[in-house]
């Protein structure tokens, strides 16, 4: 009898309110920060509007507008949202909407480093080291021991304009391989001065971000950061470092820290799992060679990971054992209310999700009403395969009908 009590008691977590900082959110539910491509001219979109206001009303504890750069020259896309004051406005339309669903409204703010092109960012892209990346494909520019706190500086910018904005909560990118990973990892960061070298050092310019951060923040705003457990390629940051990485947040400041993996240039499928859909990446392209380069090379340049549901749960629970006082809120893979009371009931403050909520905004009013409510997402990311060049959509909702290779391509990738 005692045992069934527990269970019920545990059970009541998901719905129940949980505080990250100055904040309180309704339920343990968070709309994770993935990009949704509805910023054309790189300024909100009614289009972005009417998708948070659609979760929100959906019944979320808070949504997340993705991928904020802090920059011009931290721009990855020409339909992401670049943080100016010009676009305030515009911002407080979509907050508005959030809040008058009874949602809390984040904002995800970071710089993509070596992740553009001039074309896209106006400069030669920057990172901790120069080279070449493969994937825009373009040469890449280090930057300058003095140019690293001005960088800083921005993210506190951004977090003020996030606060002008309406936004109850600013979540600090520091994984997937954008900027402050590249300074954080071994592989991209091979610098012979203060900020590169050992661990301490590669964690000196995400400590003077940090530190901006906080001091924009204040006693009103909640501060989230998303790192990675692992970079999950060979070379990479492994937990014996992203460990210590997390305890650093936590003691510059940060309120929660979301558990994610992976690096977009150089293990994509490790981030969000399952196989890329060649055909409809390549469908959607308008550059020609680009276009038929991705249908000739694509499947080796994006690996398959396999999908299963909540894929970083065992590294994330290492995470919980090492910091048993701290917020985590867990990301990855998580498409029903079984699995997700499963992870709250282990120990996790809150649970994001993206893919589950892009393919039914309404999935946590869902869940309060059956106990075994599951989305309909099929894993075939074709979401993902368009979104780098118009809006990101779920193929079971659209208007238009696909081309019978699309409809073929997915068809295939449900059934593995």
């Amino acid at each position: 009898m005692n045992s069934t009590n527990n269970m019920k008691e545990q059970r009541k977590l998901l719905f129940s309110p949980v505080t990250i900082g100055p904040l309180t959110l309704r339920n343990r539910t968070i709309r994770s920060a993935a990009f949704e491509s509805m910023c054309p001219g790189n300024a909100p979109s009614q289009m972005l509007l009417d998708y948070h206001r659609s979760v929100a009303a959906g019944g979320v504890g808070m949504t997340t507008v993705a991928y904020a750069a802090v920059t011009q020259s931290g721009l990855s896309f020409d339909r992401q949202l670049w943080l100016r004051p010009e676009i305030i406005p515009g911002l407080r339309e979509v907050t508005d909407a959030i809040h008058a669903e009874g949602a809390a409204a984040g904002i995800q703010i970071g710089h993509c480093g070596n992740m553009s092109h001039k074309k896209i960012c106006g400069v030669t892209p920057i990172s901790a080291c120069s080279g070449f990346n493969l994937y825009s494909p373009t040469f890449v520019r280090g930057m300058k021991k003095e140019e690293l706190p001005i960088m800083a500086k921005a993210y506190g910018q951004g977090v003020s304009l996030a606060r002008e904005a309406g936004f109850d909560a600013v979540e600090v990118h520091a994984g997937h391989g954008y900027l402050i990973s590249q300074f954080l990892s071994p592989s991209t960061n091979h610098r012979k001065d203060e900020y590169g070298g050992s661990l301490e050092n590669r964690m000196r310019f995400m400590d003077l971000v940090m530190g901006e951060v906080m001091k924009a923040a204040g006693n009103d705003m909640a501060v989230i950061v998303k790192m990675n457990m692992r970079d999950g390629f060979k070379g990479g940051m492994e937990l014996e470092e992203t460990i210590p990485v997390a305890k650093r947040l936590l003691e510059l400041g940060a309120h929660a820290l979301v558990l994610s993996g992976g690096f977009v240039s150089k293990a994509p499928m490790y981030v969000m799992r399952g196989a890329m859909p060649i055909r409809s990446m390549s469908y959607y392209m308008d550059c020609w060679w680009l276009k038929y380069g991705v249908r000739m090379f694509g499947k080796w340049m994006i690996p398959t990971v396999p999908f299963k549901e909540a894929y970083f749960l065992e590294d994330a629970l290492k995470f919980r054992e090492a910091l048993p006082d701290a917020s985590l809120i867990y990301v990855g893979g998580l498409v029903s209310r079984e699995k997700i009371e499963e992870v709250l009931d282990l120990g996790f403050d809150a649970v994001q999700m993206a893919r589950a909520l892009l393919n039914e905004p309404g999935f946590v009013n869902r869940m309060r009403q059956e106990e075994l409510a599951r989305c309909t997402c099929g894993h075939s990311n074709y979401c993902i395969g368009r979104m780098y060049t118009i809006e990101m959509a779920c193929h079971q909702h659209l208007k238009e009908k696909l081309p019978l290779c699309l409809q073929k391509e997915i068809e295939k990738l449900e059934k593995q």
